[in-house]
């Protein structure tokens, strides 16, 4: 087992005995192995079931794997209608397990990995894509000053910014040279919108397999992987999540909805999504400015991503199995975002 998927329990026991009230070891760690860049585990204690998501050990792209991050934010929004883990504890020392890590609640749920939902029947589908709608609408709406996160990313143009620094963490982590890449990047910068002053929180990585569902009912008892959280533009998350059910059925480890039937399945349309989007969040109107700029960037930076985990790999700190393949969605991603381009720009 590599350093990355292993956990120095004998430390983590002594460490979690003194610092958290009641907790009682032995303890045993499971992996966590679909998806989380962050590497993430079961604790299973004498005293109950936690779980425990760490940085990787190793040298880390800068600004990358901010567990530290994960934890603040999570923690604010205990306060607020979106739905969380408890957070437990906060560990910033990296010499106890050789990284920073935190804990917080085990959460009994579903978490579903394709998103043509062949679990459920026609008629429940529908519910649990209103659902994931209702919670992103809901931390787009989080007043960001009252829940103390005022200060969790920086003012200006979000997309300026984030095109800056993804651009400098595909670089960092390149391999090879792909043109689709250097072509999206070129269109992107001379595409960019002007900044039209919204601003809320952003979490990132919004899509149906980060989301826990409640065991019985279609509701979402807790929104996961925060590592990507910031302040920036709402429709980021909302263009990402699209991108997200554009993609094909399996793609790096992401399931869409590509080629699927989606009146049949009764799953709403990307049309319908967002217009549910725009009248929850009361935008008044049902299509998206610059629509085909977000959705572009959205697969631009889901290809620096699957490039960073793809370095990762090369240099033998990558939490998922499937880095390598993972790596290999770089030039299709870049690809499928030139198409939206040309035919929807």
């Amino acid at each position: 087992m590599t350093a990355v998927n292993e956990l120095k329990l004998a430390a983590l026991e002594k460490y979690l005995s003194s610092c958290i009230e009641g907790f009682k070891g032995p303890i045993r760690a499971e992996k966590f192995y679909n998806g989380q860049s962050n590497p993430t585990f079961k604790l299973t204690s004498a005293d109950g079931t936690y779980v425990l998501r760490r940085q990787p050990p190793g040298k880390l792209l800068k600004s990358a794997h901010a567990v530290d991050r994960e934890y603040r934010i999570q923690k604010a929004l205990e306060a607020t209608p979106v739905a969380v883990a408890k957070m437990i504890h906060l560990c910033e020392d990296p010499t106890i397990i050789g990284s920073m890590f935190y804990l917080m609640e085990f959460k009994q749920g579903r978490i579903y990995w394709d998103a043509a939902l062949p679990e459920l029947s026609e008629t429940e589908r529908p519910a649990f894509y209103r659902s994931m709608n209702h919670t992103l609408t809901t931390l787009h709406c989080v007043d960001i000053k009252a829940a103390g996160l005022a200060d969790y990313g920086k003012p200006g143009n979000y997309f300026d910014r984030q095109l800056g620094r993804w651009c400098g963490q595909y670089w960092a982590s390149e391999t090879q040279n792909i043109d689709a890449m250097n072509q999206l990047i070129d269109w992107l910068e001379n595409a960019l919108p002007a900044d039209d002053g919204r601003l809320g929180l952003v979490h990132g990585d919004y899509r149906l397999d980060n989301l826990m569902f409640h065991p019985k009912k279609p509701e979402i008892i807790a929104v996961l992987d925060w590592e990507l959280s910031t302040l920036g533009h709402p429709w980021a998350d909302l263009a990402y999540t699209c991108m997200c059910l554009r993609m094909p059925q399996a793609a790096g480890g992401m399931s869409g909805l590509l080629g699927k039937d989606r009146a049949a399945l009764n799953i709403p349309s990307e049309k319908d999504f967002v217009a549910a989007y725009c009248q929850q969040m009361e935008l008044g109107f049902e299509r998206i400015p610059n629509w085909a700029f977000y959705l572009a960037f959205s697969f631009f930076r889901l290809a620096a991503i699957c490039q960073g985990v793809a370095k990762r790999a090369e240099i033998g700190n990558a939490s998922n199995a499937q880095a390598e393949k993972i790596g290999a969605m770089v030039k299709p991603l870049a690809t499928f975002a030139l198409e939206i381009i040309a035919n929807e720009a």
